[in-house]
């Protein structure tokens, strides 16, 4: 992809900024009824269940974690403890960012207009900003938009808000499934990829891949 300034930047939060830290609330609370050997696969299905339950129609985020724990026991046959839901949903806000992240993002707003997009509450997402220190333009949530990504709703809320087309923004995330697919079938032309390692390369949907947000900056011709 050439050098191209959106008229903004918008973003994924969670894993892309935010260091996501559902697998490792799994591996813990989970210690005592998952062995070490099964706790990939666990993970896995933890993982699966949380994209399925945000397909539908919007529900608070805490029926979401609920209902993926729920299942998740129930297919692995392990008691379901609410306790469990209510540490990983009160965790969500306490997340900070990636280490290669707070720095080039205050390079890149000084240039251009950064806004998130994310699977998020109201009242969790805003400290999970703050930690990331550089100024954002908007923020925009799944409570807000009645809608998660990966359904376009979600999207169409962002544009329409911004009072922009899908050609005048630079969509940034790690994830395909949550973002980069719909962000291509809504017309987003130009996204960047963070290989994070969450999921495997998929050029079919048109990216620039950086390791982390320190290349971010260069894609944007601000090195």
């Amino acid at each position: 992809m050439s050098v191209f300034k959106p008229k903004y930047i918008s973003f994924d939060c969670y894993g892309t900024l935010i260091y996501f830290e559902m697998a490792p609330m799994a591996q813990k609370l989970f210690a005592d009824r998952i062995t070490e050997a099964q706790m990939p696969h666990f993970v896995k299905d933890f993982s699966a269940y949380r994209l399925d339950e945000v397909l539908g129609a919007w529900k608070p985020y805490q029926e979401v974690i609920r209902n993926a724990v729920t299942r998740l026991c129930k297919k692995w046959g392990i008691e379901y403890r609410d306790e469990d839901s209510i540490a990983i949903y009160n965790a969500v806000p306490t997340w900070g960012p990636h280490p290669d992240v707070v720095e080039p993002l205050k390079k890149v707003a000084a240039e251009i207009p950064l806004v998130i997009l994310s699977n998020a509450m109201n009242e969790q997402i805003h400290s999970n900003v703050a930690n990331l220190e550089a100024p954002f333009a908007h923020v925009y949530t799944a409570e807000q938009a009645q809608a998660y990504k990966p359904r376009l709703q979600a999207f169409e809320y962002m544009l329409d808000n911004l009072g922009c087309n899908p050609e005048d923004i630079l969509h940034v995330s790690s994830s395909f499934r949550y973002d980069l697919m719909s962000a291509h079938d809504i017309g987003i032309k130009n996204k960047v990829w963070v290989n994070r390692g969450h999921e495997p390369a998929n050029p079919f949907y048109g990216y620039t891949e950086i390791q982390d947000i320190s290349g971010l900056p260069g894609v944007v011709g601000l090195e």
